[in-house]
């Protein structure tokens, strides 16, 4: 009968109290959320990368369907990016392209128009963070605000123009 209350406190006396393990999961969440907070920078620079690349992808896009009909895609007044998505990738553009990237961010959407008889077009990303790279290569000043397009709006806007 003894040994029975051995065996007892000896079973008790493995593992972890609730106040324990508690603590033990209330550090790890500061700590994720220390680290998530921190990441979110780097997230929304990503982001602008991809925005950059996704304009020159197009840009690129563009420059083929010019070579096939001596003219920018021209879409009227207030285009959406779906219209020129359509242009450049739907079934009658016939340039070999299946996919026009879009906005990382769901809602935002770039923005593009043509303009000089469409022989010009400009096109618009809106970035999250001011980057002195991005900057450097972005043409300010530039307004298609028939096209919905205006690249003189502000610090957080890069835009591609030919």
């Amino acid at each position: 009968m003894w040994n029975k209350k051995i065996n007892i406190k000896r079973i008790s006396s493995r593992g972890f109290t609730l106040i324990e393990i508690l603590v033990v999961v209330a550090i790890i969440a500061v700590l994720a959320s220390i680290v998530i907070v921190g990441l979110s920078g780097f997230r929304s620079r990503g982001r602008d990368a991809r925005r950059v690349s996704d304009l020159r992808t197009v840009q690129n896009v563009l420059e083929l369907y010019y070579a096939k009909n001596r003219t920018y895609p021209s879409l009227g007044s207030t285009p959406a990016w779906s219209d020129i998505v359509t242009a450049l990738a739907g079934p009658g553009a016939g340039l070999g392209v299946s996919n026009i990237p879009s906005d990382p961010l769901p809602g935002k959407a770039y923005g593009y128009c043509s303009y000089g008889s469409d022989q010009h077009y400009v096109l618009e990303a809106t970035l999250e963070q001011v980057d002195a790279q991005v900057g450097r290569d972005s043409y300010k000043g530039v307004d298609c605000s028939p096209g919905g397009v205006s690249c003189s709006s502000g610090e957080l806007v890069y835009c591609i123009q030919f």
